[in-house]
């Protein structure tokens, strides 16, 4: 209902056309005729200058997914090992003068 009353008029007014109650809406009128049914006394509507409606907005906490922390791997050396020996020379091919 409050969507429709949007459409044309301001938000505060389709809010005060929503919630009145002199005009209930058809759940409203369903869930009054379900109480009467059932025997309980109430209203399913508040009578007309009933007091005040408070309505209340509470935003809900954001999400944030976090993933486990990832470790690096151990950095590998980034030149080669040195040598303190001669560099092994191959032997003569044979027929090789």
């Amino acid at each position: 209902m409050l969507a429709g009353y949007a459409r044309t008029e301001s938000f505060a007014a389709a809010a005060k056309e929503t919630f009145d109650p002199a005009k209930p809406c058809g759940i409203c009128r369903a869930v009054c005729k379900a109480r009467e049914a059932s025997g309980r006394q109430g209203q399913a509507v508040p009578a007309a200058g009933g007091g005040k409606m408070v309505l209340i907005f509470e935003r809900s906490a954001p999400f944030v997914a976090l993933s486990a922390p990832r470790a690096w791997p151990a950095p590998t050396p980034a030149r080669a090992q040195a040598r303190s020996d001669d560099v092994p020379v191959p032997p003569p091919k044979p027929g090789v003068a």
